[in-house]
């Protein structure tokens, strides 16, 4: 099984534009949420699976993360970037076919699966191959779900979400899938990246007083809604779903 054509294609093409400044904005968040479902723990062998340009990795190996940083991609544009960054401890990165992991059992301490799951047309197949590699397995996906989201397709599928979750639709895949949940945290997108959306057009970003006001008040209800007690409120308004699992010692894997 790898990827189709017509995708391969289209991601092939993804690292050729300017979207640079977000996909850091967006790298801060996720190692700052990285870290807190790890508790801050160093480890040995890190590879992160759909690495895109590396501004994640680059991150992982200023915060001391891991002694040794790996990497996968499908596209070969992101894979020259990451390349370009020099990054001290990447030891390797690679092509692969979005499924098939070219390494031996057990071969990290950790495999981190960020903003990659909504992208994948046969997620489990690429979960079983993280739980093969790896003793433990950080995944962050968007929490894309609202209600009446099938009269939103085109709006998904314009950036390649495929596949959308709930806190509660997440935990169940990861579990039918034999992961054991360690830590979760339900969140928002930092400030920063509020900004960014709300001043962003075609592509460009074009701050102004009223544009970055908006925005700013859209993050603080928002916040207060996630900062509720109610884990049902929390979830609806939250952006993202990070988790730190393990393999279960009986798998509840039904679908092999």
């Amino acid at each position: 099984m790898a990827l189709t054509a017509h995708l391969q294609d289209a991601y092939e093409k993804q690292y050729q534009d300017s979207q640079s400044e977000w996909r850091e904005l967006g790298a801060r968040q996720k190692v700052q949420n990285m870290v807190e479902v790890t508790g801050g723990k160093r480890f040995g062998k890190v590879l992160e699976v759909g690495a895109g340009d590396g501004s994640l990795l680059q991150l992982l190996n200023a915060q001391g993360v891991a002694d040794e940083l790996y990497a996968l991609e499908i596209s070969g544009s992101a894979l020259e970037r990451i390349h370009a960054r020099n990054i001290p401890k990447l030891k390797e990165a690679k092509c692969f076919d979005g499924y098939s992991i070219p390494y031996e059992d057990n071969y990290f301490d950790l495999v981190v699966l960020s903003h990659v799951l909504e992208h994948v047309e046969f997620e489990r197949k690429l979960l079983r191959e993280i739980k093969r590699v790896s003793r433990y397995q950080v995944v962050e996906v968007p929490k894309d779900y609202r209600f009446g989201i099938d009269k939103r397709v085109k709006h998904f599928l314009s950036y390649g979400h495929i596949n959308v979750y709930t806190p509660s639709s997440f935990c169940f895949l990861l579990r039918s899938e034999g992961f054991r949940i360690l830590k979760k945290k339900v969140g928002l997108y930092s400030k920063a990246t509020y900004q960014y959306m709300g001043c962003s057009s075609s592509g460009k970003y074009q701050p102004s007083f009223g544009k970055v006001l908006k925005a700013n008040l859209l993050y603080m209800v928002k916040w207060l809604f996630v900062s509720a007690p109610s884990t049902r409120i929390r979830d609806h308004f939250a952006n993202t779903i990070t988790v730190m699992v393990e393999p279960e010692e009986v798998t509840v894997n039904i679908f092999k």
